[in-house]
């Protein structure tokens, strides 16, 4: 059987730069070697792009660069002072963050012609910028937290406190303060303009952190269990511990979620209708909070969640009996036909 020639792409210059090395080194343990033939596509978080041996920057690499014309269809690899061509059926980008999942990626690979893994430019850039997310979830019937992007025309103290100040295009929490009170409004939203020019400002939502795992495309989705994330304290700041591997200390992830079949069945629903809404397509995690009259909240969208041995996505898709191995066939199969396998 001809193995399928596929590019993982990983790396990135965002500063989830370590967690997609850690999904990369995943995805190669799930491959099944006799259907792939994979292609290791690092970017340093300097941006230069490296075919490698494996998983790791650090290893055996050439320079090497994914053409955008459609003639090569794959990449440039440099090889002893010329270029050499490597075609490819198919690319998986494990990249996560700014120039990773906002659609710039995807709108390289639309140019290249090669077909791959995940959302489209327009839902990329959609479910990166939480406040567009958040105003096309709520014309499509979705509850939302409160939220305002002009912090300088915001009046603290028309605000309800806690509150809540995020980079507007970013993940994993980086650059997110809880804020208590209005004395601390400015530092927060100075914390979160060192990852971006674009500040949310969002209202606390009383209630449980729920996640929901998505893969499919329209009426044809599929979906992992629920899984709740318990915390102790604080927020839930995933990928920030120090050995997130063995522990955190602060949260607990639950997985089936301990919820009335009924519930279950809601948060799941609530997912795939947010997951149609913003046009996804491929895979994508939805974050949610439930509060405790029963309704279910958007939080977030990750259109290219993290896939490392602790993550949440393919933690939920092996609780509905997906292995990632699985997510990789099924992925694969409906970027290249449109269908699921």
């Amino acid at each position: 059987m001809t193995r399928l020639k596929i590019g993982i792409l990983f790396g990135g210059v965002s500063e989830e730069h370590p967690i997609s090395v850690k999904s990369a080194r995943e995805v190669a343990k799930n491959l099944d070697p006799d259907k792939y033939e994979p292609f290791f596509i690092g970017i340093t978080q300097s941006g230069a792009w490296k075919l490698c041996d494996s998983p790791d920057l650090d290893g055996p690499s050439r320079p090497a660069i994914l053409a955008p014309d459609r003639t090569v269809r794959g990449l440039l690899v440099l090889n002893e002072g010329n270029y050499e061509t490597i075609t490819l059926d198919v690319v998986l980008p494990v990249l996560h963050g700014k120039l990773g999942e906002d659609g710039a990626m995807q709108g390289l690979l639309e140019l290249s012609g090669i077909p791959y893994v995940g959302c489209d430019i327009q839902s990329s850039a959609l479910c990166m910028d939480k406040s567009l997310a958040y105003v096309v979830a709520r014309s499509a019937g979705i509850s939302t937290p409160n939220f305002w992007t002009d912090s300088a025309a915001l009046d603290p103290d028309e605000l309800t406190y806690p509150v809540f100040v995020k980079p507007a295009r970013s993940g994993s929490s980086f650059g997110v303060s809880k804020v208590a009170g209005k004395e601390d409004l400015a530092a927060a939203v100075e914390t979160a303009r060192q990852f971006d020019s674009k500040v949310l400002i969002e209202g606390g939502v009383v209630g449980k952190e729920v996640g929901c795992a998505v893969l499919g495309e329209g009426a044809d989705l599929f979906v992992g269990e629920v899984d709740h994330i318990a915390l102790s304290h604080g927020f839930f700041r995933i990928h920030q511990e120090a050995t997130p591997e063995i522990s955190s200390d602060n949260s607990t992830p639950i997985c089936p979620a301990d919820l009335p079949p009924a519930t279950r069945d809601l948060v799941q629903e609530t997912a795939k209708a947010i997951y149609r809404a913003l046009g996804c397509r491929g895979l994508a995690r939805v974050d949610m909070f439930l509060t405790e009259s029963g309704e279910v909240i958007l939080n977030e969208v990750n259109t290219l969640p993290g896939l490392t041995s602790y993550s949440r996505y393919p933690r939920m898709m092996a609780a509905a009996g997906l292995s990632l191995g699985d997510i990789i066939d099924q992925t694969v199969s409906l970027a290249l036909t449109g269908k699921l396998r």
